[in-house]
């Protein structure tokens, strides 16, 4: 170094993301400080993965006690089934203390400076640091921004944290409306009617878009909103969008049709779920300091190396992962970003693979995929001159869900037709979200479905699923 710098390098933002970065950055021998500002652990530990798993965990147990019917081809019954509001939310706040304890004291034990401040770019290999109305700057040869996002509320609707609420408020469980309207069918939307229902609210999903899980791929989306939401009587609307909620007691939502905007009715609920997505948490970083202007949406510009980009030029010492980037706000592709930026700053060359990361939706059965859905793979095939094909197995044929009762389920396969490579796998069925990390590692190494076809998997297991879906693309 030409001179000395405080650190070698300093992470701002101590979610799963930076908490990753900082954790390899020890192992490659930096000296590193983290600055948060709020909760360490960020959304996931505080607001988002962590708390909703354990009220998914709770409302889950719930839903298969009460389910009486699935209980007596097991030979169980169960009368009586009783729950307490209020500890299944202490099991959850219980469960965010533990785990951002863990964190912090990782950090802590690895020589992690842990600087309780919110931190700005103050220019090249500077930060500045603000605590409680004081400044300081401190210096580092490299900076990793890792700011997370906050959840987005569209125009028209107005939120007061208490009948009105994000996910923010809505993993305390403070109350159990007779009523909850959810607007989006998104993951949030879908694990939130999944904890509702299961706990006895009624329900009713808002979809702007023209069909349900929008994101999804159609065939799995199709079969888990049979079992998600028409088996458990969830009211819903498509193509419909919340044009004005006001809080209160009846929340009054107003709806619109999403391509006319003409009125189309008038909602009176207990309370509303906003699950619209999360927006960038991008605002008062400095960046301007070092030429720095957000891309569209207000996301952190980066290439695939995690380097922040000022038009199309490398920003010397400056990176940025996580959600504020917008390539997938998930907090394991955060971490994954922390771990490629580490890389790089240590001039070992790393780009993300961002094609085999997957994503789950923890819902009851649950939904996984990685890859490509099948629309998104037949556009591929169109621009670069291939034909894809597709293969389908059932969790009814599995005999590990026949044991368990719980064969609904449905394991998809995309793949070329003239290479074989792996483009996509979708799962919804018992366990999907454990099941996908072979597809993932698949696709990583872009692995032939002629290949996974000859795999061994133990018997019997809920992972033969995606056995018999290899197996049937080369029959």
């Amino acid at each position: 170094m030409d001179h000395v710098f405080d650190y070698d390098l300093v992470i701002i933002g101590a979610g799963v993301g930076g908490h990753g970065a900082a954790l390899h950055a020890v192992s490659c021998g930096l000296k590193t400080a983290i600055i948060e500002a709020g909760d360490m652990g960020g959304t996931c530990v505080n607001r988002g993965c962590i708390p909703s798993k354990a009220l998914l965990a709770a409302s889950g147990r719930v839903r298969e006690l009460k389910d009486t019917s699935h209980l007596k081809t097991l030979g169980i019954q169960v009368p009586n089934v009783e729950f307490d509001r209020q500890a299944i939310a202490d099991h959850a706040n219980n469960l965010v203390a533990k785990i951002q304890g863990n964190l912090t004291n990782s950090l802590k034990r690895l020589g992690v400076d842990i600087i309780r401040a919110w931190g700005q770019v103050a220019g090249t290999q500077k930060v500045r640091l603000h605590m409680g109305g004081k400044e300081k700057i401190i210096t580092a040869k490299d900076i990793i921004l890792s700011p997370g996002s906050v959840p987005f509320v569209p125009p028209g609707i107005k939120v007061d944290g208490k009948t009105v609420f994000t996910s923010d408020q809505a993993i305390k469980l403070e109350f159990l409306p007779d009523w909850v309207a959810i607007i989006g069918s998104g993951y949030i939307g879908l694990e939130f009617a999944d904890i509702y229902s299961a706990l006895g609210c009624e329900i009713t999903i808002i979809e702007a878009l023209p069909q349900l899980m929008p994101t999804f791929d159609r065939d799995i989306a199709k079969l888990a909103e049979r079992t998600l939401i028409n088996l458990r009587d969830v009211e819903t609307y498509t193509g419909i969008y919340a044009k004005k909620v006001t809080p209160g007691s009846p929340v009054i939502i107003e709806l619109a049709d999403f391509k006319t905007k003409e009125c189309y009715n008038t909602l009176e609920v207990d309370a509303c779920l906003v699950a619209t997505g999360r927006a960038p948490k991008t605002q008062n970083l400095g960046l301007e300091n070092v030429g720095v202007e957000l891309c569209r949406h207000n996301y952190i510009p980066i290439n695939d190396n995690m380097a922040v980009l000022r038009g199309n030029e490398v920003v010397p010492y400056l990176w940025a992962i996580g959600d504020a980037t917008g390539k997938m706000m998930l907090a394991h592709a955060a971490s994954a970003q922390g771990i490629v930026a580490v890389e790089n700053i240590c001039g070992r060359s790393k780009a993300i693979d961002y094609i085999s990361i997957p994503a789950a939706a923890f819902t009851h059965p649950e939904i996984s995929y990685v890859g490509l859905t099948e629309a998104q793979a037949v556009e591929k095939g169109s621009a670069e001159g291939f034909t894809i094909k597709t293969t389908k197995s059932y969790f009814k044929g599995n005999s590990k869900a026949l044991a368990d009762g719980e064969a609904d389920g449905i394991a998809k396969v995309i793949y070329r037709q003239d290479t074989g490579e792996i483009l996509g796998v979708h799962i919804f069925g018992l366990h999907a979200s454990d099941i996908i990390h072979e597809a993932s590692a698949a696709i990583m190494n872009r692995q032939k479905v002629q290949d996974l076809a000859y795999l061994v998997h133990a018997h019997p297991t809920l992972s033969e699923v995606l056995d018999e879906a290899y197996k049937r693309a080369v029959v």
